[in-house]
C-alpha cells in the first residue's frame, strides 16, 4: 500500500469533533426537520478551540481547527474522519475511512529531559468499520492501521454510541475500549536506546495494550443556521502506557468548543 501525502493528512485533519459527528449515525429517537433544512445540501462547516491536556508530561496545548460535516448516504466528512460507504441502512453501516491517529509530540515544547527525545507525529490511519443500529443506540466495531510508516501501528476499537434530544440540545454519549499493538506504543510511548543515551531517561519498549475511554458531546440549535457545539473526552491510558518515562498522567482530556454554518 502506497504511502499518503501530507496534504492528504492535512485534509484529514479537520477537527477534534470526530466523536461527536460520528455518533450522529446512531439514532435511538427521530428528530424535526424543518422544511427549510430538507432543502439544504447537508454541508456543515465551521471552526472549533481544541484544548487538550496531554498524558505526556509538557505543557498543555491548544489549537484552533476547521470542522467539517457532509453526508450524502454514500460518502461522508464527520470531524477528522473521511470515508465511504459500503452498506448503510436503517440497521446496518459497513464503510471505509481514513483518519489521523495517535498523539503529537513536540520536543520543543517539552522541558529538559523530554527535549531531548524525537517528535511524535499524528499517524495517517486507513481502516473499515461496522456499525449495527439499534432502539438504544449503535454499537461500533472498526480497525485502522498506519499508512504513512510512522508508527506502523494497528489500533481496534469497540464503541457504544448513543443520542438524546433535550430541548434545543442533541446529546452524544459514547464509551468503549481500544485495543493498539505494539508498533503503535513503541512509537508513541517507547524510548529507543539512542534516545535514552542522549536523554538519560531509560529505555523502555512497551508492548500492545487495551484502555478505555468515554466522551460526551452536544450540539445546541442557534437557528436553523447556525449550531454550537461542545465536547470532551477521556482517555484511559493502560500501563503499558502509563509505565512510560514519557507520561507522567494516567488521562487524556480533550476539550472542544465551537461553532458550526449549515448550507
Amino acid at each position: 500500500m502506497t504511502k499518503m501525502t501530507q496534504t492528504a493528512l492535512n485534509t484529514a485533519v479537520l477537527s477534534a469533533g470526530m466523536m461527536m459527528l460520528a455518533t450522529a449515525a446512531a439514532q435511538a429517537a427521530p428528530t424535526t426537520t424543518s422544511t427549510a433544512s430538507s432543502e439544504k445540501m447537508g454541508l456543515s462547516v465551521g471552526i472549533n478551540l481544541r484544548a487538550e491536556k496531554s498524558a505526556y508530561d509538557m505543557d498543555n496545548t491548544t489549537s484552533v481547527l476547521p470542522s467539517l460535516f457532509y453526508d450524502n448516504g454514500q460518502v461522508y466528512a464527520r470531524g477528522s474522519q473521511l470515508g465511504g460507504y459500503l452498506i448503510n441502512d436503517d440497521v446496518n453501516e459497513v464503510a471505509g475511512f481514513i483518519q489521523p491517529g495517535g498523539s503529537q509530540f513536540d520536543p520543543d515544547d517539552a522541558d529538559g529531559a523530554m527535549a531531548q527525545l524525537d517528535e511524535r507525529k499524528w499517524s495517517g490511519m486507513v481502516g473499515a468499520s461496522y456499525m449495527r443500529k439499534t432502539p438504544v443506540g449503535g454499537f461500533r466495531g472498526q480497525i485502522a492501521t498506519d499508512v504513512t510508516g510512522r508508527s506502523e501501528g494497528t489500533v481496534a476499537r469497540l464503541t457504544y454510541l448513543a443520542r438524546l434530544n433535550p430541548g434545543k440540545w442533541t446529546i452524544y454519549p459514547s464509551a468503549g475500549l481500544e485495543w493498539v499493538d505494539k508498533n503503535y506504543n513503541e512509537y508513541y510511548y517507547g524510548i529507543s536506546e539512542k534516545e535514552s543515551a542522549k536523554s538519560g531517561l531509560n529505555p523502555y519498549k512497551p508492548d500492545s495494550s487495551i484502555s478505555p475511554y468515554v466522551s460526551i458531546n452536544g450540539t445546541y440549535d442557534l437557528n436553523k443556521d447556525w449550531d454550537i457545539f461542545v465536547g470532551q473526552s477521556i482517555n484511559y491510558l493502560a500501563d503499558e502506557q502509563r509505565d512510560s518515562p514519557m507520561v507522567d498522567d494516567r488521562f487524556n482530556f480533550t476539550t472542544t468548543v465551537g461553532v458550526m454554518y449549515e448550507f
